[in-house]
């Protein structure tokens, strides 16, 4: 994973054995979700809605250090399966938090996906210090597809 950092923006980038279309419905299918975004003791995801089309909502929800519960929410902006994925994101455990963008690029050659993830809009030092999650959830996907095969 290569972490590059612009003053509001994080970026990430990891390679997975599997195909876009494999991850891209990894990213976006609520019932997969909420197997893969977490872990048991850091923070698990337990609930996931999802309107997957531009403009439609996404939710997301469950349980974080301590058991204290956590809530996500956002809209989708693009979608173009299984290259590009963009949505808003607001979380509630942030008290000055505002909107923000997530954006997945997902490139594959050979069965091989690079996964950039760019989260950007972190205004704040408190939102950028929040959101150094990124590494290990994309290292839960990744985990998640190759056993998934």
């Amino acid at each position: 994973m290569n972490p590059t950092s612009v003053v509001d923006t994080i970026v990430q980038e990891i390679t997975i054995k599997g195909s876009a279309g494999r991850i891209f419905e990894a990213l976006t299918d609520p019932g997969q979700r909420v197997k893969w975004w977490g872990s048991e003791g850091r923070f698990q995801t337990t609930h996931m809605e999802s309107d997957l089309r531009p403009g439609g909502k996404w939710m997301m929800r469950g349980n974080g250090m301590g058991g204290k519960p956590f809530r996500v929410t956002g809209e989708y902006r693009q979608i173009e399966p299984p290259r590009l994925l963009v949505f808003t994101w607001l979380p509630d455990w942030q008290e000055d938090a505002i909107e923000s963008v997530v954006r997945f690029d997902l490139k594959e050659e050979a069965g091989v996906t690079t996964v950039r993830l760019t989260h950007s809009g972190l205004a704040s030092e408190s939102s950028r210090t929040s959101h150094k999650g990124w590494p290990q959830i994309l290292t839960w996907l990744q985990g998640y597809v190759e056993r998934q095969g």
